[in-house]
């Protein structure tokens, strides 16, 4: 029997599972986020997170790490060549081999797509754009937070959450729906308790905090709280920039573009506005026609997908 590894690594926590040679699931595992750039010790931490969850998962399926075939990983943070490089020599020192690392966008595509080749927009922790295309191309679009302008992952929109609440309590600001929430939600007596409620959204236990002002926006928006409102309509278009982009800029074959959408933003939350939004945007302002696909299945198997694709002779 064959075995292959699949790892899914975000912000806020990577999924390992074991397959065989028929892309069934032996075993699984799921550690702490394995994002260099949300870890103090950066790639340090970050590889150790991830060869820790390796050995817990042939552990369990009792196996050892020599008698996997093939290693495949889509890793939050890894968006540039030198940071690839960098984790990949990590890994090896601990004794990893045979195995390729890649954004975690580009798994997305490999798990959710007909044809193999697609874009997949993630939106979840933080965003990504990733498209592989007919001719196997690859290519990624955002990653890098402000500086490539990633507005709709969960971070974004917690500070954009925060900042509304803030402007209306003490800017003299437009009123939102959101202040009440805020007072409602987490116990306010008053706005000097907004200032100390920054620590729990940056602590190492924020993901619960963060979640909760995340469905908050969405739910005021859908209610049509304008302030709120504004923020989507901003995190859907950005989104629709990234995915019309790379359905102009690689080569399909015929006359529609797969678009995988993933990650709590996109197909967690109840924001149907948001997700119209997208897809009328996408469509427009690519010129194409797109079928949008919500991926079901975990990421993960992205990985075994793409390991029988290309690695497995």
């Amino acid at each position: 029997m064959a075995y292959y590894i699949g790892v899914d690594g975000g912000g806020t926590k990577t999924a390992f599972a074991l397959f065989n040679e028929n892309k069934e699931m032996l075993a699984s595992v799921t550690g702490a986020g394995s994002n260099h750039e949300n870890i103090d010790t950066a790639f340090v931490g970050a590889s150790a997170v991830i060869w820790e969850g390796l050995c817990e998962l042939v552990k369990s399926a009792g196996i050892t790490i020599d008698d996997v075939d093939f290693t495949l990983m889509g890793l939050a943070g890894i968006d540039h060549p030198y940071q690839h490089d960098i984790m990949c020599d990590m890994l090896r020192e601990k004794g990893l081999k045979n195995f390729e690392i890649f954004n975690d966008g580009f798994i997305v595509v490999k798990a959710g797509s007909i044809s193999g080749a697609a874009i997949g927009y993630n939106c979840g922790t933080g965003v990504c754009c990733n498209a592989v295309d007919s001719k196997g191309n690859m290519l990624q679009l955002a990653g890098l937070g402000n500086f490539t302008g990633d507005f709709g992952g969960g971070l974004w929109v917690r500070e954009q959450a925060y900042k509304l609440v803030y402007d209306e309590l003490f800017v003299c600001g437009e009123k939102t729906a959101l202040t009440q929430k805020f007072f409602d939600e987490f116990g306010f007596n008053s706005r000097d308790d907004l200032l100390d409620f920054v620590a729990k959204l940056e602590d190492e236990d924020a993901d619960t905090y963060i979640r909760k002002v995340v469905g908050m926006l969405f739910e005021a928006a859908e209610n049509g709280d304008e302030p709120a409102l504004g923020v989507v309509k901003a995190t859907a278009k950005r989104g629709a920039q990234f995915i019309s982009s790379l359905a102009k800029q690689m080569d399909f074959d015929g006359d529609e573009v797969e678009v995988v959408l993933s990650g709590s933003i996109n197909v967690k939350l109840n924001n149907p506005t948001y997700v119209k939004l997208l897809k009328e945007q996408a469509v427009e302002l690519s010129g194409k026609k797109l079928n949008f696909i919500t991926l079901n299945a975990p990421p993960v198997t992205g990985c075994v997908n793409w390991i029988l694709q290309d690695y497995v002779k």
